[in-house]
C-alpha cells in the first residue's frame, strides 16, 4: 500500500490494493491513513455492488437513506445519477445526513458512469476552516447548537402532510455548531447550508450571519482538494471532519456514482 498525498491539508490517493479482494492487515492501515488524510482516493477499482458494501462493512454497520434510490437490491447504496433532466449533483457544501440524530462517520462514493469532462468532487478539511476563524467568532459559536432539518432539501419534494409523517420518523437533530472528533480531539465547521434551518439561542439576523461566515470559511483553496472522477474511482471520506460539494458543469453528460455511508455517533 502506497499514500501520496494530494495537499497539505487533505486528501491522499492510495495505490497497491484490491479494494475487492482487502486482507486486515490493509484496513488497519486505511483506518490510520483516513484519520490522518481525511479523503482517500482509490484508483481502478473494478469491484461489485457487493464487495463495495462489504468494503464498507469494515468500517462500521452501514446506513438506509430514507429518502435517496438505491438500485435494486442494495438498500445500502445510495444511487446518484444525475443530468440536464435529473440535476442531482450535490453542488452545495456539506457533510452528508447531519440532519440524523446520529449522523454519518463517512461515505464511500464510486463512479459509476463519469461525463467526459466536469463533475469533479471537491473536499475542505472542516478542522483547519475552524481553526483559521478570527478569535472573537470561535468565541461566539463555541457552545452554540444548530438545528439540522431533511426539510431543507429533501422536503422539497413532499407535501407538508408528508413532511409532518416523516418529522415523527427524523425529528430534527440539535447538533454543536463547532463538532470534536471522537478520535482524533479535532474541533471543526459542523453546519451547513443544506441541512441547517438555524442556530439556537440567537437572533434569526446573527443566525444568519455566523452560517454565512462558517460557509466562507470552508471556501479557502488551501484547506481543500480536487477529484476528478474516472470510471471505477473510489474515494472515501470522514463526515465528522469533512465537508464536500459536485461540480455541476456537465451537463447534458450524466454523472452516475453510488455511495454507500458508514453510520456515525452523536456529534459533540
Amino acid at each position: 500500500m502506497e499514500v501520496q498525498r494530494l495537499t497539505g491539508f487533505i486528501g491522499a490517493e492510495i495505490s497497491g490494493l484490491n479494494l475487492g479482494d482487502i486482507k486486515s492487515q490493509d484496513i488497519n492501515q486505511i483506518k490510520k491513513s483516513w484519520l490522518d488524510h481525511k479523503v482517500l482516493i482509490f484508483r481502478n477499482q473494478e469491484i461489485t455492488r457487493d464487495q463495495h458494501i462489504a468494503f464498507g462493512c469494515y468500517f462500521g454497520e452501514l446506513e438506509i437513506h430514507p429518502f435517496a434510490p438505491s438500485p435494486e437490491g442494495y438498500p445500502e447504496i445510495v444511487e446518484i445519477k444525475s443530468n440536464d433532466k435529473v440535476q442531482y449533483a450535490a453542488s452545495n457544501w456539506h457533510s452528508d445526513v447531519t440532519w440524523r440524530q446520529e449522523p454519518s462517520l463517512g461515505s464511500i462514493l464510486r463512479g459509476r458512469v463519469i461525463p467526459d469532462v466536469g463533475g469533479d468532487t471537491s473536499f475542505a478539511n472542516a478542522a483547519a476552516a475552524y481553526d483559521r476563524l478570527p478569535e472573537d467568532i470561535k468565541n461566539e459559536v463555541d457552545g452554540l447548537f444548530a438545528i439540522h432539518d431533511f426539510t431543507q432539501t429533501f422536503g422539497r419534494r413532499m407535501s407538508v402532510e408528508e413532511q409532518a409523517e416523516q418529522h415523527k420518523k427524523y425529528p430534527p437533530a440539535r447538533h454543536p455548531v463547532i463538532r470534536t472528533h471522537p478520535e482524533t480531539g479535532e474541533r471543526s465547521i459542523y453546519t451547513n447550508q443544506p441541512f441547517v434551518s438555524h442556530i439556537e439561542g440567537i437572533s434569526p439576523e446573527r443566525s444568519q450571519e455566523i452560517l454565512r461566515i462558517l460557509r466562507q470559511a470552508m471556501l479557502n483553496p488551501s484547506i481543500q482538494c480536487r477529484v476528478q472522477w474516472e470510471v471505477d474511482t473510489i474515494v472515501m471520506w470522514d463526515n465528522r471532519v469533512v465537508q464536500h460539494q459536485a461540480s455541476n458543469d456537465f451537463y447534458p453528460q450524466t454523472r452516475h456514482v453510488e455511495r454507500v455511508t458508514i453510520i456515525g455517533d452523536k456529534p459533540f
